[in-house]
């Protein structure tokens, strides 16, 4: 078990939370990744429930890094460039406000790392559409059910692993090869 205390905290929705966590545990300076449930306005939410789209919830990911070894500006970069910040409450065949795009940011410092490179991002115009990723400021983090947990690690032959999550790992690690463990 790792004492999450000794981390410091990033929390980011880019629409299932088992894909960001796949990518994000593979990362040299992150302790560990939990997924669960954030910016909503229902207490303890399920998974059913969210799935609902009717808490107000993301699906997201809790990333607790060593900031010695990689910085809050590295991890947003791996943020924008896993996932598709320009499309508005859906990431491919996942739609629904549970999927949005968003970085609760835990002080000011991460608000305005996340405004900046947000902002350079726009200016640099990767993307043919806006940027739509919300940030919002960290409330509270809901911890998903176990069987969230880990869950392409558990279950990398089941479908939408197979397909989805495989090739987003398979091309992140082309691109962010000097960050890897």
């Amino acid at each position: 078990m790792i004492d999450t205390t000794k981390y410091t905290v990033a929390t980011f929705g880019a629409g299932c939370f088992w894909c960001t966590e796949a990518v994000f545990t593979r990362l040299k300076g992150v302790a560990k990744v939990e997924s669960g449930y954030s910016g909503g306005n229902v207490p303890n939410p399920t998974y059913e429930a969210v799935c609902t789209g009717k808490t107000g919830h993301a699906e997201c990911t809790n990333i607790y890094f060593d900031p010695a070894v990689i910085s809050y500006t590295q991890l947003l970069e791996v943020f924008f460039k896993t996932h598709n910040p320009t499309t508005l409450n859906q990431q491919g065949a996942d739609v629904g406000t549970q999927y949005r795009s968003v970085i609760f940011y835990h002080n000011n410092e991460q608000k305005q790392l996340a405004e900046k490179v947000k902002m350079d991002l726009t200016e640099a115009k990767i993307w043919d559409k806006p940027i739509v990723t919300e940030i919002s400021e960290f409330r509270k983090f809901y911890r998903a059910e176990d069987y969230h947990q880990d869950y392409y690690e558990n279950n990398t032959n089941q479908g939408y692993c197979a397909f989805v999550i495989t090739p987003k790992i398979e091309k992140f690690e082309k691109v962010f090869k000097n960050l890897l463990k």
